[in-house]
């Protein structure tokens, strides 16, 4: 496929396009912008499982196909931020309400408290809500794909 932009912007762009024409998904785009080598897209789908997998699965591996795909065709690199019906939206709200949950549990229990096994995307979510915190410590342990976060009382002196 020959694509004819006249910038990278509109090469990554264009790129993005074709390729969910060419999977066949539809729905319609909420919202689809280049800025600073990142694809925002916000798809509304009518079958938004298909797209989105078990846990996200399919959606970051979308969005790391099309990221791949779209540096190569640029020869620079761009960064793909996907989300579909919200589902990444709605999945960072109920991480960030998670780690408040368990953390003050860990607190109240003064116990350490385990997360089960999540992607890089999602532990980073959880650090980012807790890391102004001093009472608790997150700490992400194991190794992938069974990498978690461990969530527990602050040493008080």
């Amino acid at each position: 496929m020959l694509f004819q932009a006249e910038n990278k912007e509109k090469l990554a762009e264009e790129i993005t396009k074709v390729f969910f024409e060419k999977l066949g998904g539809r729905g319609e785009w909420e919202d689809f912008r280049v800025e600073n080598k990142v694809v925002f897209l916000r798809l509304k789908a009518e079958e938004p499982e298909i797209l989105i997998g078990k846990g996200g699965a399919v959606l970051r591996d979308i969005q790391y196909l099309l990221s791949k795909m779209v540096s190569k065709k640029t020869g620079e690199r761009f960064f793909i931020d996907l989300d579909i019906n919200r589902y990444k939206e709605k999945k960072s709200d109920y991480l960030r309400e998670m780690a408040k949950e368990v953390a003050a549990e860990a607190i109240l229990l003064r116990q350490e408290k385990e997360l089960p096994p999540m992607p890089s995307d999602e532990r980073r979510i959880i650090h980012l809500a807790l890391a102004g915190r001093e009472d608790v410590v997150a700490e992400s342990v194991g190794e992938e794909p069974w990498r978690r976060i461990v969530i527990k009382p602050a040493v008080q002196n």
